[in-house]
């Protein structure tokens, strides 16, 4: 429960004023605000629910699915203890992820968010899905890294998969606690593309950091 509190916690947004801007950025700047809103998984399919109404609108657009899909995985994250229900959550956000894919395949956040996806299925059953999933995941994350290694989000998933795997098997993880605390002090220096773009992370790499002190 820690987890998702946290992971709650660290969807934070940069927002400018929408007013004078196209009716797609007013739509999903105002969408976006309702993160805020969100403490259970009623509510964020409600929000998942809004993003998706935006989808069906902006067919060219892929950050309406990008939000939809991240709902999701949230909502998977949320649920406590049905795993056909977490999975059911996943198969809806792999959806919109693939069809991001298809829109926009050079674009690093997608393929960051699909590795968030991937690590989310490894968690509803780590024993059996540990090998496969962490794989998979940090396949997402390298793609993602290798389209911009400057990404703070696909280092924040790569770190704490890392981790998880090395804390895992009883291995050292002071060089990822390293790696943390760089990232950390160095997040500010990335400048997402607009005020709708992905912003999140900060708060669950400050969590890394502190848990290795």
């Amino acid at each position: 429960m820690k987890k998702v509190v946290l992971l709650l916690a660290a969807v934070s947004f940069v927002f400018t004023s929408m007013a004078d801007g196209p009716e797609f950025q007013q739509a999903m700047g105002k969408t976006l605000a309702g993160y805020a809103d969100c403490k259970t998984i009623e509510d964020f399919q409600g929000l998942a629910n809004k993003f998706e109404r935006i989808v069906n609108a902006e067919k060219a657009e892929w950050l309406p699915l990008y939000y939809h899909a991240h709902c999701y995985i949230i909502m998977s994250f949320m649920e406590q203890s049905d795993m056909v229900k977490k999975d059911e959550y996943l198969d809806v956000a792999e959806i919109s992820v693939n069809k991001m894919i298809e829109m926009v395949p050079d674009e690093s956040e997608v393929y960051a968010l699909q590795a968030f996806m991937l690590t989310a299925r490894l968690v509803v059953d780590p024993m059996t899905r540990g090998q496969e999933y962490s794989i998979l995941s940090g396949q997402a994350t390298g793609t993602s890294l290798g389209l911009n290694p400057g990404n703070p989000r696909a280092k924040y998933l790569n770190i704490s998969n890392e981790m998880g795997t090395a804390q895992f098997f009883g291995s050292d993880v002071s060089k990822y606690c390293v790696q943390a605390k760089e990232l950390l002090e160095n997040w500010d220096d990335f400048k997402p593309a607009s005020p709708i773009h992905p912003a999140w992370g900060k708060d669950q790499v400050e969590e890394i950091v502190e848990s290795c002190k």
